[in-house]
């Protein structure tokens, strides 16, 4: 579907807004906030187009907007056309391990750590050969506006609960890959989005590699941009090829 330069950036401002506001988006804001070149009565029919074709809706009977699945999907597949990964940001990378990377485990635990405060989100780390997995980021995740409502920490619970269970057979195909609501393949995923890498964890014997998953869980009005930034940054540093996701 044929979407213009000007319905496109609309949408990525409504995106960008609604990730740090959670609230509803307007035209009457965008027109005000970021000083768009139209009116705001051409603000609204091009924002009536992004309705009708599933990009973003109106929640009750708000006067504002926010994202479908659709609509965060062609944001997300944007920030990979980028080149959103700026200088320096491999060094910060490791400047989150502090410690020598010798143990696999030890490391595991700290970047599942230190992925999951610089995201805000809930963070699993897992070991493929000594089969154990971390959590780590109740804290701030169980923060978000979403959580709120008691059914969405249900479905939340849930959801990680039958990751967990498929994680030993996850087929990941791409070095970063983003499932977002419903293209997700886990039950009780339709409110949430995903951000799975596959990692190389350090042994210490020579030449050897054991593989790793890192995966980044929240809502689905996370921020995008910082949370495949930061593992797209960690992937480089431990020499897994990233800068590539799933696309869909």
């Amino acid at each position: 579907m044929q979407i213009t330069e000007r319905q496109k950036e609309i949408l990525n401002r409504i995106v960008g807004t609604y990730i740090e506001s959670a609230e509803p988006v307007s035209s009457e804001f965008l027109e005000k906030k970021y000083k768009f070149s139209i009116c705001p009565a051409t603000i609204r029919i091009e924002m009536q187009k992004l309705a009708e074709n599933g990009f973003i809706f109106q929640p009750h009977t708000s006067a504002g907007r926010v994202p479908t699945d659709k609509g965060y999907r062609l944001f997300v597949n944007d920030l990979f056309k980028k080149e959103f990964l700026k200088d320096g940001q491999d060094s910060e990378a490791e400047d989150w391990l502090e410690e020598e990377i010798t143990d696999s485990i030890k490391f595991l635990q700290s970047v599942t750590r230190k992925l999951s405060l610089i995201s805000s989100n809930l963070v699993l780390g897992y070991s493929a050969s000594s089969k154990i997995l971390w959590k780590d980021g109740w804290e701030g995740i169980i923060k978000e506006p979403e959580f709120e409502e008691k059914n969405i920490v249900d479905d939340f619970v849930e959801m990680i609960r039958n990751f967990e269970k498929e994680i030993e057979g996850l087929e990941i195909s791409s070095p970063i890959e983003v499932y977002i609501g419903k293209e997700s393949p886990f039950s009780k995923a339709k409110e949430f989005s995903i951000i799975i890498g596959k990692c190389r964890l350090p042994e210490p014997q020579p030449r050897v590699e054991e593989n790793g998953i890192l995966a980044i869980l929240g809502p689905k009005r996370m921020d995008y941009d910082k949370n495949i930034g930061s593992l797209n940054s960690l992937l480089k540093f431990l020499g897994t090829e990233a800068g590539a996701a799933k696309r869909r």
